[in-house]
């Protein structure tokens, strides 16, 4: 299996989101990168995300996020 740029992009955006509190979300600015402005409107468009430009995660975003994290500390020990 083949990562593409778009799919580490989104799993960059996701890991950007705090998950101590579902209240807690992020804004991406029009003067963010590109990249992460693209990316969000695709997590959007997935249902991880409850605005285009950012907002808060889902509860399928949520447990995506978590397995992401998860994933990241396996690979990073």
């Amino acid at each position: 299996m083949k990562l593409s740029t778009e799919l580490v992009q989104e799993l960059e955006v996701l890991s950007l989101f705090p998950r101590e509190s579902t209240q807690m979300g992020l804004k991406f600015h029009h003067d963010a990168d590109p990249e992460h402005i693209a990316a969000a409107k695709r997590l959007y468009d997935k249902q991880l995300i409850s605005l285009e430009d950012g907002g808060y995660l889902t509860d399928l975003g949520l447990e995506a996020a978590d397995h992401g994290q998860a994933l990241l500390s396996i690979l990073q020990s």
